[in-house]
């Protein structure tokens, strides 16, 4: 399953943090209209590096489906930055 989600939390001492809310769907409507166009520099760039085209677009599908339920935390000084997606 592809993500559909992603939420950013910004949490600081100094200042009320937020939640950003990014709804990454919204981003399947460029990359379906822009697919014949990166179909081909993929296909061009298997043909030059010597890889299988289909094995490329499994590894890349593959990739993209296992995003799904990645969670990245970063603390510095006393700041918190998170990064989910869903």
């Amino acid at each position: 399953m592809i993500p559909t989600a992603a939420i950013v939390r910004i949490q600081s001492p100094h200042w009320r943090g937020f939640r950003l809310w990014i709804p990454l769907f919204l981003l399947w409507i460029p990359i379906l209209l822009l697919s014949p166009l990166i179909l081909l520099v993929l296909l061009a760039c298997c043909i030059a590096g010597g890889i299988d085209f289909f094995s490329a677009v499994a590894t890349f599908w593959g990739l993209l489906a296992g995003l799904r339920g990645t969670d990245v935390r970063v603390a510095s000084n006393g700041s918190h930055v998170t990064v989910s997606i869903l």
